[in-house]
């Protein structure tokens, strides 16, 4: 990987790493009604709402640096080239994750939370037939929305890089929109909501990672203290749109001089995580409903030491990220070494030939 590359890297790695603690919160804690101490329930309502502050800050850059990755296929690649590296690869990763989380986490739910009752049209995963599945899987009714929205932001990017700008202003209503008047899918709310992020990656990411680069923040900290300021209030009038714009900047400002400043070393753990975001993407979302539904009823069972539910309501969202974490990492070396990664990309005999590239 090249040096100029690691500061990207390792945001992708903290994106990641947020998503799985995102999940790991609601699966879990707003499901515990056995708390023993009160302040284990403190605990659990201090995570919940860690998690919702975290939002402006967790999918916003992620979706930018991905569209930033991949603008030389929106300007320079033709489609058939396109086609195969950036679209039907992601379809496949998300056709089979899709099915592969639908059958294990329907097995799971039957094995150890069998009176659970599944909402089995809001989610892919859930379905109870194939038809629901499919229904489920178009409409982005599934934690693999993220893939789905790859697809559909490059696509549409491509097709219309001819008009930016008035597009640009379209996704910016869109995303602030779809906040008061919500789409039945709660999947392609968030696409809708997040395709501005990825676009101005695609459309203007080069010329903003050179503005990001030579900014000096310190000289313009009152004009950013009052944006921010804004953005905040507008936060909370459910308008996110500005601080996730400033996020995403000062996250990158922050990477990128931390790397000018100290050397960062490949192997450094983000950028591992980062490497492997997708491995891990679509693997957490299986572990994390076994760990739930376990300790869900272990939890309102009461059957644990008080100290020990305290720990466990305190630790849990960094416990299952390292386990999901390393479990991610695991999976994508065994698919790598032992099936040609093809729980990951393709298989070559599905894929364009050379030729044709």
């Amino acid at each position: 990987m090249k040096q100029k590359a690691l500061w990207i890297n390792q945001i992708k790695g903290l994106c990641i790493c947020l998503v799985v603690i995102y999940h790991s919160v609601i699966t879990f804690y707003p499901h515990l009604i056995g708390l023993q101490h009160p302040l284990s329930g403190l605990l659990a309502k201090c995570w919940v709402y860690f998690n919702l502050y975290l939002a402006p800050f967790r999918m916003p850059v992620f979706f930018f640096i991905s569209g930033y990755l991949i603008r030389r296929y929106i300007d320079e690649v033709d489609w058939r080239t396109s086609l195969d590296k950036r679209i039907w690869s992601i379809v496949w990763v998300l056709a089979l994750w899709g099915v592969l989380q639908w059958q294990a986490l329907t097995h799971l739910n039957a094995w150890l939370a069998p009176e659970r009752e599944l909402a089995t049209a809001s989610n892919a995963a859930y379905a109870d037939s194939l038809s629901g599945f499919v229904r489920g899987m178009l409409t982005a009714s599934t934690s693999l929305w993220y893939l789905y929205a790859l697809v559909v932001y490059f696509t549409l990017c491509k097709l219309l890089s001819r008009w930016k700008l008035p597009v640009l202003g379209l996704l910016a209503l869109a995303s602030i929109a779809i906040n008061f008047l919500p789409l039945p899918w709660w999947g392609m709310n968030s696409v809708v909501r997040n395709m501005i992020y990825y676009s101005l990656g695609a459309w203007y990411g080069a010329a903003l990672m050179t503005w990001m680069k030579s900014v000096n923040l310190r000289r313009i900290w009152l004009a950013t203290g009052a944006f921010a300021a804004v953005s905040v209030v507008l936060w909370f009038a459910n308008v996110p749109l500005l601080l996730s714009l400033l996020s995403i900047v000062l996250i990158m400002k922050l990477f990128y001089s931390l790397e000018q400043r100290y050397a960062v070393n490949p192997n450094n753990l983000l950028n591992v995580i980062g490497s492997n975001t997708i491995a891990i993407y679509t693997t957490h979302r299986i572990l994390i409903e076994a760990f739930s539904l376990f300790l869900i009823g272990e939890m309102n069972a009461a059957s644990w030491p008080v100290w020990a539910e305290l720990t466990l309501v305190l630790v849990y969202p960094f416990a299952s990220l390292l386990i999901c974490t390393l479990a991610g990492l695991g999976v994508r070396k065994i698919s790598t070494a032992l099936f040609g990664d093809v729980f990951f990309s393709p298989p070559s005999t599905l894929t364009l030939s050379p030729s044709t590239r």
